[in-house]
């Protein structure tokens, strides 16, 4: 590989098969620190890329290493990883201290190491003033919170996250995609999966698009937008004092294949298959001085329109 292998997780050309079901094909990936979500919808190939990584399946063929590490060598990979499912069941007999705390003595820390790693995981999500009370009392976003905190009480170097933000209120959502930011900055790899797809936007550095087993795209969102078929038309919303007039500039010599006037007579959206030649044509017309644009907004750079878009062209 290019890069340091140490620094990432690597598939090479993995597949996973359940008997004849497809469950992840020919996937090579490269996912270096930060953000990365997994998007797609049920059955897109999420949580077995997860459990691939996390060395909880076997590949049918390929090879899956993290941080350097083969999915294979299951002691060495646990300290380096944590996983937190979407599962939510919890031994509702015990406090949120006892859930964490029992986990990392069962894992091998000492009682003083257990005792001290609890704080800090419990600190982190916020949880100290509900440390001991009983699991079975936890409203969802606290059970939620919980098994963020066990997942990270080893500190480990890459966190699997599987749905996190289900269940969770706005604040707490908020709240949590914070602390994710948080621990990116602190150098981890977080792998996100999510169909939560404006929150994946907003805390993602990068996405990994899955459908039907196989990775339609990955990279910035941006980048994948970039990168994406120049079939497929950029929809753009120009604000401005003149939309008719514009409308009928823009479609002499540019590629549009449609524009569209904004129902409050202030915009025009514009679909479009070559952005460049486009915006060329349009400084044209502004500095003629009939139109007076305020603002052009790109429309779909976001991850659900990229993500129809290619889900669109399988």
């Amino acid at each position: 590989m290019a890069r340091d292998s140490e620094q990432l997780i690597v598939f090479d050309n993995v597949s996973k098969f359940y008997g004849e079901i497809l469950g992840v094909n020919r996937v090579s990936l490269e996912i270096p620190a930060g953000i990365t979500s997994l998007v797609g919808p049920n059955g897109a190939g999420k949580t077995t890329l997860m459990n691939l990584m996390a060395g909880l399946l076997r590949p049918t063929r390929g090879n899956i290493s993290v941080l350097a590490i083969p999915t294979d060598q299951p002691d060495r990979l646990f300290r380096r990883l944590g996983y937190c499912s979407q599962f939510d069941s919890f031994p509702r007999g015990l406090t949120g201290r006892e859930f964490i705390r029992s986990f990392l003595l069962v894992s091998g820390f000492t009682g003083k190491q257990a005792d001290e790693l609890t704080e800090k995981a419990l600190e982190r999500v916020d949880l100290l003033p509900a440390a001991d009370r009983k699991l079975g009392a936890y409203s969802k976003g606290m059970r939620q919170r919980a098994r963020l905190a066990q997942s990270i009480a080893h500190q480990p170097s890459v966190l699997i996250l599987d749905e996190p933000l289900n269940g969770l209120d706005p604040m707490v959502r908020a709240e949590t995609i914070a602390l994710f930011k948080q621990l990116a900055a602190d150098g981890l790899h977080l792998i996100i999966s999510s169909h939560i797809l404006h929150e994946v936007d907003m805390m993602s550095d990068r996405v990994v698009l899955l459908n039907n087993g196989y990775v339609v795209a990955e990279g910035e969102i941006q980048g994948v937008r970039d990168e994406m078929d120049i079939e497929h038309p950029v929809q753009v919303l120009i604000r401005c004092n003149h939309p008719s007039v514009l409308a009928s500039r823009i479609f002499q010599g540019t590629d549009v294949v449609e524009a569209r006037v904004h129902d409050d007579r202030q915009g025009l959206f514009v679909k479009i298959r070559n952005p460049d030649q486009f915006y060329l044509a349009l400084n044209d017309v502004v500095a003629e001085g009939q139109v007076e644009v305020e603002s052009i907004v790109p429309v779909d750079d976001d991850l659900s329109a990229v993500y129809e878009y290619l889900i669109g062209a399988q």
